[in-house]
């Protein structure tokens, strides 16, 4: 007999919202292989490799066009991953260069015993925290939960 999920249930297994999977079934990029006689949405477990296929994809730096565009035959050559990688990084750096500017002047401030907002300060810490939870929680689960699924779709679709 085959497991189907309701869409709560997938939402908890894999950690996104109902908001998120319904969004992707919207799009056309993951919808359920079937429904319930009362119209819920029902995944299987193929459905669920799928998913895991495009959140890889997802965490490499592809956009969900693109994404769109591998599900249905287009192969991304290992070194263009390695070009939208790049870009990611590129990116992430710009991000935390900004952050690291507006410590250093917050310090310089502080040295200086310049008056100093408490909202201004509240809200650097706030981008701080935000910015560090994001890349661990987001780095722990993504290489963590996918790194198998992962290997396996390039070796099928990057060959």
């Amino acid at each position: 007999m085959q497991q189907h999920w309701k869409v709560g249930d997938l939402a908890k297994l894999t950690g996104l919202t109902v908001r998120t999977l319904r969004f992707y079934d919207q799009i056309g990029l993951f919808s359920p292989s079937g429904h319930s006689d009362s119209g819920h949405r029902l995944y299987n477990q193929a459905d669920i490799r799928r998913l895991q296929q495009i959140l890889s994809l997802k965490d490499l730096g592809l956009s969900l066009e693109e994404i769109q565009t591998v599900l249905k035959g287009h192969t991304y050559t290992p070194s263009d991953i390695v070009a939208i990688q790049i870009e990611r990084i590129r990116k992430n750096i710009k991000t935390q260069q900004k952050l690291l500017a507006e410590l250093e002047r917050l310090a310089e401030r502080m040295n200086h015993q310049d008056p100093l907002s408490i909202d201004a300060f509240i809200s650097l810490l706030e981008a701080m925290k935000m910015s560090h939870e994001k890349n661990i929680i987001k780095h722990r689960l993504n290489w963590e939960r996918r790194f198998d699924l992962l290997g396996d779709f390039l070796k099928e679709n990057l060959t």
